[in-house]
């Protein structure tokens, strides 16, 4: 009798929550990880869009594979993962080493973030929150990356999200493996 193997599948869900008030102002008042918990507590989102699928980039598949054996690479830890958005529409190709477009922002994880979920869920959650004066241009494609000196894209996703200009918009990437 033979063996099935069940292929590893990589699964991606992005949730796009947009909120009229501005988190930079709460985390002004009360800190990073306080700010953050106080604004989700006392704002509702205007908008709220689940957007499955993306591609995974070989740079990022090498960096896991790095970081699988022990070799020198920069974790996508709260201290470097970054998510990028960027204007371009540009289809996704494995190939590509980050966001293509004219007008691009990154930003730091929110305070408890990356987030490794239970053993049955196996999946990391990257989540960004852009304030009110960051990313305000057309948000066509997004990253994951690990830090602005590594650099290593995780992945891509072309999709357009909607034309930012104020209030906070943030972004949660679902990561698992199936």
């Amino acid at each position: 009798m033979v063996a099935q193997v069940q292929a590893m599948q990589w699964k991606c869900v992005t949730t796009l929550r947009k909120y009229r008030a501005d988190i930079a102002e709460y985390i002004a008042r009360h800190g990073k990880a306080e700010g953050e918990r106080l604004f989700e507590v006392e704002n509702t989102p205007i908008e709220v869009r689940r957007i499955e699928g993306n591609l995974l980039l070989r740079e990022g598949v090498k960096a896991i594979f790095d970081l699988l054996v022990g070799a020198a690479e920069t974790a996508y830890s709260n201290a470097n993962a970054r998510i990028g958005v960027g204007d371009s529409s540009t289809a996704a190709a494995d190939t590509q080493t980050g966001l293509l477009g004219g007008n691009t922002a990154f930003k730091a994880m929110d305070a408890t973030y990356p987030i490794v979920g239970a053993l049955a869920d196996k999946k990391v959650t990257f989540r960004a929150s852009f304030g009110a004066s960051e990313g305000n241009f057309a948000w066509e494609e997004w990253t994951v990356d690990n830090g602005s000196s590594a650099n290593k894209n995780l992945n891509r996703k072309v999709e357009a999200l909607g034309t930012k200009s104020g209030g906070t918009w943030q972004l949660s990437c679902d990561v698992s493996l199936a």
